[in-house]
């Protein structure tokens, strides 16, 4: 009896051991999609158990804050200021998209212009055949059918990339509502869901309706994505070489914690609404620091076909070099 009890308890410590997670983290949902693939293949190669929950970006600094977690993702990067009243290091891990799908029945490829995407998030665009849509779709009937809003309801790191987008493309949005993660959204006709998961259930669920969300969420759901005018006034398709090109005029700076917001960059071929999201670490934590940078580094090195299978950005090797000397002077790599 007292051999089958010790058997029991070995049998039990060593599932414990198998399912014990090494490393735990949580926060933006932008790049989840990207990180649960090079986390599982990070395990199946390395034996490390990775785990990521997706809770938003503000929820994902609160955690970092309260030292919950052993990293962050965030994609709102926050200043070197506040890295350092609250004891963090942060660097970049992937550049990815954001985009404007939208569920019109029978209708594909619609052109959007700036003005139209900001007077859309004000609520100032009632209905599908407005003037300054149809102006910019010529050879598409638009239906006189009520426009619905999705927008994110939760703190988020993509609204606060969207509305940055939305602060440089509209003087009215930059003085009335300016860049946030979360805000009382105009107009009265949206509908807000949480996470980007959640606005792509949404869009789909809402016929006339159109949102902001991840392009990889868009995309895993088969959404109709709009062509959208960037800051030289040409209209670019949300796809991988625009992405890349947007990721070319991106000045991401180690000497101020990598902090920089990318949308709505220069270059005819660029995309306007590209996002970096970043990692938060604690510094006081050196060792568990040094295991998730030898996941990043991994994943910079291994995971850049996943990255593009998703339609994300791998950072360019100039730019990950620059990652790792900052690991090295931070003593975390």
């Amino acid at each position: 009896m007292k051999k089958i009890v010790i058997l029991v308890i070995a049998g039990i410590i060593s599932t414990t051991s198998l399912n014990a997670v090494d490393i735990k983290g949580s926060g933006a949902s932008f790049p989840y999609s990207v990180y649960q693939k090079w986390l599982k293949e990070y395990n199946s190669q390395k034996g490390i158990k990775v785990e990521y929950i997706k809770k938003g970006s503000s929820k994902g600094i609160k955690d970092i804050k309260a030292r919950v977690v052993n990293f962050a993702g965030t994609d709102k990067p926050l200043s070197t200021k506040v890295l350092t009243e609250n004891a963090l290091y942060q660097f970049p891990s992937v550049v990815g998209a954001i985009v404007m799908g939208y569920n019109i029945p029978g209708k594909n490829n619609i052109k959007l212009s700036r003005e139209v995407i900001a007077q859309i998030a004000m609520g100032n665009i009632i209905y599908w055949d407005n003037k300054l849509i149809a102006d910019k779709n010529k050879d598409m009937k638009l239906p006189h059918e009520k426009l619905t809003f999705i927008h994110r309801s939760d703190g988020s790191g993509t609204t606060y990339n969207f509305t940055y987008y939305l602060s440089q493309s509209s003087q009215d949005w930059a003085n009335k509502y300016g860049t946030k993660k979360s805000l009382s959204w105009p107009g009265d006709h949206h509908i807000g869901g949480n996470k980007n998961s959640g606005v792509a259930t949404l869009i789909k669920q809402t016929p006339y309706s159109i949102g902001y969300i991840d392009y990889t969420d868009a995309a895993n759901n088969s959404i109709s994505m709009a062509t959208i005018e960037n800051k030289e006034g040409f209209y670019i398709k949300p796809e991988l070489k625009a992405f890349k090109a947007s990721v070319a005029q991106a000045n991401l700076d180690p000497k101020k914690d990598f902090y920089s917001i990318i949308a709505d960059p220069k270059g005819k071929d660029s995309y306007s609404m590209v996002a970096a999201t970043f990692i938060l670490l604690p510094k006081e934590k050196t060792q568990m620091n040094k295991k998730v940078t030898a996941f990043y580094n991994w994943s910079y090195k291994n995971g850049q076909e996943i990255a593009k299978s998703l339609g994300f950005v791998p950072l360019p090797d100039l730019l990950t070099n620059k990652i790792r000397k900052y690991w090295e002077e931070k003593g975390i790599k």
